[in-house]
């Protein structure tokens, strides 16, 4: 399937903002967030300017994986409500302008859910080929693990039936065998209810896992595995045609452009850019932005309907896997050098204000930085405010505290008693009385207020989302990433300082129209240039965003 029509890619033009509901906003008391708490927010995250909110799991869980072991696809977990608050949720969206997508979690269930429960009755149970068995002892498989400290092979034995069962994540979280159609028939399934409830799309968790090419213990895959994301992408542009696919692949840009679907862009039609997330971190702690440029510039070009994603943070440790051994050090040492704040040795369980030592001039320069590459921006809840972490909690639940909505008790996030709420609040400098929301939406100086700046900044730019490529701008300081986004008539210049020393340097601007005007994003004047050069002056992590194009275009009078 050749994908051509590009009359609704609203992801090229998003901004994200994801969030876990249950650490989100309580509204009955009982210490963990629920759906009619987020409703009740809608008008917030349209306030802050976002227009896409992308839910964790909500589905029906043990939630011994904060809600990735599932154990109905097609429910609403009783904690947090039901499917009529979800629909309020996503009709109150709809209505303020935001889209809404939610998890796709298909790689694996709880070991809980009916189909595992009843696979393991017998070796012929109907459900037993919904899952991956061996009858042989496998092999050390320690090296395969995801997460080390609590696993040591990625096959568990079931005593009942006298098999192992594969499992990638944890042992109580066993993987699907998509060799089999009925698995395949039932995740097109469960893509088709949610659609039909409103739902805009799926953040796709774990891709390469459940397309993998492992012993399965019936069925046959096809030819090319790919054929399951092409299925489902056709499943989906049929059922809805404006619905997306956001999936999560962190594999070098050469394996990511398989599952974007090559030249035909017939499979995700987004992907988070796992290398130039690492390469920022690199280039933060360095103070040097030549590695962020080498993986800018290696970037593959990709079909017109795909789509690049920009973090600097998600709900997962921030992962550090494809740095090498020795940049990775660089990174732990600036940014996470006490092994409490480290995790599997592969990543940090930190959030951005904390690593940078609350130095607001580097969090500002680092979130503009990201808003201005090219792509779709993404941020996870409480980076609007600055929201630090809890070093003390267990592995990624570091950053999955409550939001503070105030200085109040338990951060107005809940008026249960403080020990009955789902998870702590963070403490000590970055607690509720010192970081929330309250505070910040009332101050035209706060990073709250920089954050809607920003997105507003960025969503009356078309050509960061559009962009087919970035344009490194000539300039001598190893410490600038001065950049170009161009899209037919109209262009966006940002410049970007990673070091504390000032510095001043010239760019040269691209000839879009004639007569053209350079505008200041930002102070919204207009700002002169000298044979096509541009003249600026950059403080210690200062940045400079420019939009260039004729004057009545970028509403000038």
């Amino acid at each position: 399937m050749r994908i051509t029509d590009t009359s609704d890619l609203w992801w090229k033009s998003a901004v994200i903002y994801c969030l876990d509901v249950e650490t989100y906003s309580d509204s009955d008391g009982d210490g963990t967030g629920d759906l009619a708490g987020l409703a009740q927010r809608i008008d917030y995250l349209a306030r802050l300017g976002v227009n896409c909110i992308w839910l964790m799991p909500f589905f029906p869980t043990p939630d011994r994986d904060d809600g990735y072991d599932v154990t109905d696809f097609y429910g609403v977990d009783d904690r947090l409500g039901n499917h009529g608050q979800l629909v309020e949720v996503i009709r109150t969206a709809h209505d303020r302008g935001l889209r809404v997508i939610i998890d796709l979690v298909v790689n694996h269930t709880s070991d809980r859910h009916p189909w595992f429960r009843a696979a393991r009755r017998s070796r012929d149970n109907p459900y037993r080929d919904y899952y991956v068995w061996r009858d042989t002892e496998p092999p050390d498989t320690s090296g395969q693990v995801i997460f080390p400290d609590r696993e040591d092979s990625i096959w568990t034995l079931d005593e009942r039936t006298g098999e192992w069962y594969l499992h990638h994540f944890y042992k109580h979280q066993p993987d699907l065998n998509t060799a089999n159609p009925a698995v395949r028939d039932e995740i097109l399934r469960v893509i088709g209810f949610w659609l039909e409830l409103g739902i805009d799309g799926f953040r796709v968790d774990a891709v390469p896992f459940f397309l993998q090419d492992l012993e399965r213990a019936s069925g046959d895959l096809p030819a090319d595995p790919h054929d399951l994301l092409r299925q489902i992408r056709a499943f989906l542009t049929r059922r809805k045609g404006s619905a997306v696919l956001l999936g999560e692949v962190n594999l070098p840009y050469a394996e990511q452009v398989d599952y974007f679907g090559g030249e035909d862009g017939d499979e995700l039609q987004m992907q988070f850019d796992f290398i130039g997330m690492q390469a920022t971190y690199l280039s933060l702690a360095r103070g040097d932005a030549r590695p962020l440029v080498k993986a800018l510039q290696e970037r593959p070009t990709l079909h017109r309907t795909s789509q690049w994603v920009s973090f600097l943070r998600n709900h997962d440790e921030l992962t550090l896997d494809k740095l090498s051994e020795q940049e990775r050090q660089e990174v732990f040492a600036a940014f996470g050098p006490e092994e409490s704040m480290q995790l599997y040795g592969r990543g940090l369980k930190r959030r951005l204000p904390p690593m940078l030592e609350g130095d607001p001039r580097r969090v500002r320069m680092a979130y503009s930085l990201m808003f201005s590459l090219p792509g779709t921006p993404t941020i996870y809840y409480g980076e609007e405010i600055g929201m630090g972490e809890d070093l003390a909690a267990e592995g990624r639940m570091a950053v999955r505290t409550p939001m503070q909505w105030s200085d109040g008790p338990n951060g107005g996030f809940s008026s249960a008693p403080t020990r009955r709420l789902i998870q702590r609040t963070v403490p000590d400098g970055y607690a509720p009385e010192h970081v929330n929301v309250s505070a910040q939406v009332r101050d035209p100086d706060s990073f709250w207020s920089f954050m809607r700046v920003l997105i507003a900044a960025q969503r009356e730019c078309p050509e960061i989302g559009w962009a087919e490529e970035l344009h490194v701008l000539e300039q001598p300081h190893h410490q600038v990433l001065a950049h170009c986004c161009q899209v037919a008539d109209t262009a966006v210049v940002a410049a970007h300082n990673l070091a504390a020393e000032p510095v001043v340097l010239d760019v040269q601007v691209p000839e879009v129209v004639p007569d053209q005007v350079v505008l200041d994003l930002f102070s919204h004047e207009l700002h002169d240039t000298e044979d096509g050069r541009l003249h600026l002056s950059l403080e210690g992590y200062g940045y400079r965003w420019f939009r260039v194009g004729a004057a009545q275009r970028l509403s000038v009078p």
